[in-house]
Formats: structure tokens, sequence, C-alpha cells
């Protein structure tokens, strides 16, 4: 499909309690790479196969949670289009300026009914993956240091009132729906998997009375055999596992969901088919969400529904 709009997933910013602990945890378990500081305390990370300068940030703080997610759009054209279209719609915008953020440009940011922060830029300084750009190799050296993710790949936010979320994804910012998990009575939506792009998803949220939750921020594996390493990593380092390693029904994806230091989950992950805009939307039963959830076991799992930062 033609990226002419939004085009992935481009930061996180999540808080942590302690810094110099995340730090250790981020780079030397997970595997990321560190890729600056800035005068605010906040420390930047790019997963190894990532291009732009970063897209995982910490700063310490009280609790622990996500401050906002952002994605990358085509061009300044296109941020300037879209913030007009957001405001169209309704909703108020706030322009940060370039270098708030260390190598990222202008930033358009506007508040979900969920309560989440979301951020629109269309420029962050490439530094490259380590890999050259003529006759390259399929990887290199820090693949292998930690766990060692490919891309932030998504997030799942809790908060209410996902019908009007899924309006501005939908009707605003050019994403689709492609699965959904029905309440209770089946008259609405208890979550929602939205895609920009070829992937399965690249935002999704869950219905929540309480607003501006993160559920975990997933990190992409190469494959079921690196899903599993992770696991092994993370038990080598007494790692707080959640659910997993198992097989999401809900796109297809292979997981393990875990918690950093902080109790912030974060998700290994792979696999999923590859939607487009015209295909129907896949719908789960509320009764059959633990099938979606977790395939081999057919368990919802409480964590899953309760524990969020």
């Amino acid at each position: 499909m033609a990226m002419t709009g939004v085009l992935r997933p481009g930061h996180a910013q999540v808080r942590v309690l302690n810094l110099e602990e995340a730090v250790r945890f981020y780079r030397d378990v997970l595997g990321l790479v560190e890729t600056g500081r800035d005068t605010q305390g906040r420390v930047y990370f790019k997963c190894w196969d990532e291009r732009d300068h970063n897209s995982y940030i910490i700063r310490e703080a009280d609790s622990a949670g996500i401050d906002f997610f952002a994605f990358k759009v085509l061009d300044r054209a296109t941020l300037d289009r879209l913030e007009a279209d957001l405001r169209a719609y309704g909703l108020a915008t706030e322009r940060i300026p370039a270098g708030e953020l260390l190598e990222t440009g202008e930033r358009v940011r506007f508040e979900l009914p969920s309560g989440h922060l979301i951020e629109l830029y269309a420029e962050k300084k490439a530094i490259g993956n380590g890999i050259p750009t003529v006759n390259p190799a399929p990887w290199h050296g820090a693949r292998e240091h930690g766990i060692a993710p490919v891309r932030l790949d998504h997030a799942l936010l809790y908060g209410p009132d996902i019908a009007q979320v899924q309006k501005i994804f939908t009707e605003v910012l050019g994403f689709y729906l492609v699965e959904r998990v029905l309440t209770p009575d089946g008259n609405g939506n208890a979550a929602i998997w939205l895609s920009c792009s070829h992937k399965v998803h690249d935002i999704a949220f869950a219905e929540y009375p309480e607003k501006g939750k993160l559920h975990h921020c997933s990190f992409m594996m190469e494959s079921w055999e690196q899903v599993l390493r992770a696991g092994d990593i993370m038990s080598m380092n007494k790692v707080a596992v959640d659910i997993g390693p198992t097989r999401h029904g809900v796109t297809r994806g292979c997981t393990i969901y875990a918690w950093d230091p902080s109790g912030n989950r974060f998700e290994t992950f792979m696999g999923g088919y590859q939607p487009y805009p015209d295909f129907e939307p896949l719908t789960w039963t509320f009764d059959n969400f633990g099938q979606g959830l977790d395939y081999p076991q057919r368990k919802l799992h409480e964590t899953f529904l309760t524990v969020v930062t």
C-alpha cells in the first residue's frame, strides 16, 4: 500500500521510577542502543535495526506509565495537513518546537478522549543502523546484545471512550480497523487494533475507566526462535514475566509479556498476518477473548485486564 500520510510508530516516552536501573535494563537486558541524554534528564534509545535517532525515551518520575506516543508522517506538508484536519475535527493541538526532543523536528501534540497524548512529526535525524547502505550485511554485533528487538512495533493503551478514539484514527489520521473484541453485551468494542500500514497493528486501545494508562509498548522480534531466546534472557536476568511464550488469536502474533523494573509492561512480539485497508475487520466475542489473547490455553489472564501503569 502507498505510504502517503502517517508512516509508522515513531517514539514513546515512558516514565520509570529509577533512571539508572531502567537504563541498565533497557540497554543490557532488552538490548536497546542508547543514543543520547538531554538536559531534562531523559535517556534516548533505539532498536538495533532502526535508522532514526530514537524510538524509546525514558525519564525518572514518581509514577510509572506513558507520557506520549508518536507517529512519523511523510513530510512537513503532511504534518501541516493532519494538524488542520485534527483542528477541523474539533481537537486542540499544540506545536512543540524542533529540538525539544533530541534530534527530532517540530511535533504536533493532541489529546485523545482516552486521555493519551499522541504526537505527529515529520523529521528525525537518521543515524543509520550500523550497516552500510552499499552491499550491506544482514545484521551486526548489536543484534546479539541482550534481547535485541528489531524495532518499536506498537503500543496498547487503556482508557475510556475508545469508540471516539477509533473515529479519530480512522476518519482523521487514515488508519483502518483490523480486529476488535466486542463488549460482553455485544453492542460495542472492548478493544480495537488499528493499522496505518501493512502491519497487523500499529496501535491498539482497550476500554478502561481510568484515562491515559499504558498496557504495553511492543518490540518486534525477527522470529519465533528470537522470542524464545528473549524468554531465556528474561529468566537469566530474573525479569518478571506476565504471559508467554504463547501465540495470540488476535493478530496471530507470537509473544511474551513482561515488566521492566518500574512495572511498565513490555512485549517481545513477532508474526501476524498482513492486512490491507479493504479487508473486513476480524471480530472476537468477549466470551472468546481468552482464545484471542492466549490461543493455546484459551485463557483470559486477569493481569491483562487489570495491571496497567
